[in-house]
C-alpha cells in the first residue's frame, strides 16, 4: 500500500488568507484584541499558532482559552472561505482523482490545520471526500510530532498492509519535508505554496516539482 499524507495549505489549495483573517479576526472577537500583528504561519501548527499568538498578547495558556480561541475561529472560518479568493491548486484534482481510484494508494492528510478547519477548506472546494485520516494541528505544537501521530493513525487503520518503504508526505514548505523525514517518509516538495527551489532543496526531498498533476513524474515511483 502507498500511503500518501498531503499538506493542505499551499499544497492541495490556496485559500486566499481565509485562514489567516479567520485566526486575526478571532483574536479580536474573542480577547478584544484588534492588532494581533502579523505572524509567519506557514509550516505552523494550530496549536503553536495559538501559543505565539497568547504569548505575544500575555494570554494565558490554558485549556479553556485555546477551546475559545478555536470556537471563535471556526465559526468565523466560513465567513472568511466564501468570500476569499482561493483556488484548487493546478493539477490537483486531476491528480487525486486519479490516486483515489486505485486500491492500493491510500489518501491521508499531514496538516497544521486542526481537524474541523481542514475539514472546511477541503469541503468548500469539494476535496475532502478523497481523504480518510492522518495528522491534524489540534493537539501538537511542532510539525514533527503531527506527523508521528499521523503515521501512528495510518499505521492503525492499515495494519498489516502498511508498508513504511512507501510512506510519502506532500508539502510545499521546509517544515513539510523536515517532518516528513521526521516519520522515515518519502517526501515530495512543491513550489506552489511561495517557497523557491533553492529554498525547498535545502532540506533535501525526494522530488521538487513546480506543480502537482496526474502527469506528475514522481508518480512512477508508486508503479
Amino acid at each position: 500500500m502507498h500511503t500518501l499524507l498531503f499538506d493542505i495549505d499551499g499544497t492541495l489549495i490556496r485559500s486566499g488568507g481565509a485562514g489567516s483573517r479567520a485566526v486575526y479576526r478571532a483574536m479580536g472577537t474573542v480577547f478584544g484584541i484588534g492588532e494581533p500583528g502579523e505572524v509567519h504561519m506557514h509550516g505552523c501548527t494550530d496549536r503553536g499558532l495559538s501559543r505565539t499568538l497568547f504569548q505575544r498578547h500575555a494570554i494565558p495558556e490554558t485549556e479553556e482559552n485555546w477551546h475559545r480561541f478555536i470556537a471563535g475561529y471556526l465559526e468565523l472560518l466560513d465567513d472568511e472561505l466564501a468570500r476569499a479568493d482561493g483556488e484548487v491548486l493546478p493539477g490537483i484534482v486531476s491528480l487525486i482523482e486519479a490516486l483515489a481510484v486505485r486500491d492500493d494508494v491510500y489518501l491521508g492528510l499531514l496538516t497544521g490545520n486542526i481537524r474541523k478547519g481542514a475539514e472546511k477548506k477541503l469541503a468548500h472546494y469539494g476535496l475532502m471526500r478523497y481523504f480518510r485520516d492522518g495528522g491534524f494541528g489540534d493537539h501538537h505544537h511542532e510539525r514533527d510530532d503531527v506527523a508521528r501521530w499521523a503515521r501512528e493513525v495510518v499505521e492503525q487503520e492499515l495494519s498489516d498492509t502498511f508498508q513504511p518503504q512507501r510512506l510519502w508526505v506532500i508539502g510545499d514548505t521546509p517544515a513539510d519535508i523536515r517532518c516528513g523525514r521526521a516519520i522515515g517518509a518519502r517526501v515530495v516538495a512543491v513550489t506552489t505554496g511561495g517557497y523557491q527551489r533553492e529554498e525547498l532543496a535545502a532540506s533535501e526531498p525526494d522530488w521538487i516539482l513546480d506543480e502537482l498533476g496526474a502527469d506528475s513524474p514522481w508518480l512512477r515511483e508508486l508503479a
